[in-house]
């Protein structure tokens, strides 16, 4: 069921087929002002509680529905946590519309729309000549966060872990972006990208350039600290021979050449999901 949940998945997000006011993100804002708002989840147990809950609902949908017409509406739910997981329009405007911008040299719009793209990155000390390259570790980084770590959790733990790691990263994304100071929200999510980020860090070392960047996985993936962004921008670039930076305004040549590891790494992750289904090790 994971090697065809994230098939059905990847189609419907490439296709865009999701409407906006389906993206998971925008879900979970409505379950939060309906259920929490901002004032209820400053306590510990409301957040605890308000990060727990959706998953323990699909734990008890997902319980509920198994055996059901021979397994028939579980597929249907593994297909639909992760239609819902992988569909992120935000982002990807938020990149084409970068790229846009650089081809007509719109360097203004091009460190605004970056900033939209990766808002954990402070682009005030980056020159347009680094713009490239950093706004191509950030595709780095939002390609582990909103599609590597997912499909390994849809894999490891079904679609519990899928919508837990979503929800947490939602509530620590809006808890930068409105500076809320919400409990647990961080640290919960350190944990829960602790052996991921690893585990698709190495997926660029072996899609990438395998001497150059071995060395530096080992030196993160070993240090129990490393913060997942770390490690995946740091092996990513050490991965990819980058190309040298044009006369363009913005060269987005650093950009493409990491959009490219991106992808191959997420098919090695799909093979490599594919052999295990073959093989018996997943479902």
């Amino acid at each position: 069921m994971a090697l065809f949940s994230l098939l059905i998945a990847i189609f419907v997000e490439r296709m865009r087929l999701l409407p906006d006011a389906w993206q998971f993100d925008v879900l979970l804002a409505k379950y939060h002002q309906a259920l929490f708002g901002d004032k209820q989840v400053q306590s510990t147990l409301m957040m605890a509680l308000a990060l727990l809950l959706p998953a323990l609902s699909i734990n008890i949908v997902s319980w509920f529905v198994s055996g059901m017409v021979w397994g028939a509406v579980s597929l249907v739910l593994w297909v639909a946590v992760a239609v819902l997981c992988f569909s992120h329009n935000q982002q990807r405007q938020a990149f084409k519309r970068y790229i846009q911008a650089a081809c007509r040299g719109d360097s203004q719009a091009c460190f605004n729309y970056a900033a939209e793209l990766d808002s954990s990155k402070c682009l005030e000390s980056v020159s347009e000549q680094e713009l490239g390259e950093h706004v191509g570790q950030s595709v780095a980084w939002i390609n582990y966060r909103y599609y590597g770590a997912i499909a390994l959790y849809l894999i490891i733990l079904g679609p519990v872990g899928a919508v837990l790691y979503c929800t947490v990263r939602f509530y620590s994304e809006d808890n930068r972006k409105r500076e809320l100071s919400l409990p647990l929200v961080d640290t919960l999510l350190f944990i829960l990208d602790w052996l991921p980020s690893r585990i698709f860090a190495f997926g660029y070392v072996l899609s990438g350039q395998f001497r150059q960047s071995i060395s530096s996985w080992m030196g993160l993936a070993f240090n129990p600290k490393a913060q997942a962004r770390d490690i995946i921008t740091t092996v990513a670039i050490e991965a990819e021979e980058l190309p040298e930076a044009s006369s363009a305004p913005v060269c987005v040549q650093s950009t493409i050449a990491l959009l490219q590891l991106s992808k191959r790494n997420f098919i090695l992750l799909i093979t490599v999901l594919s052999l295990m289904t073959i093989f018996g090790v997943v479902s």
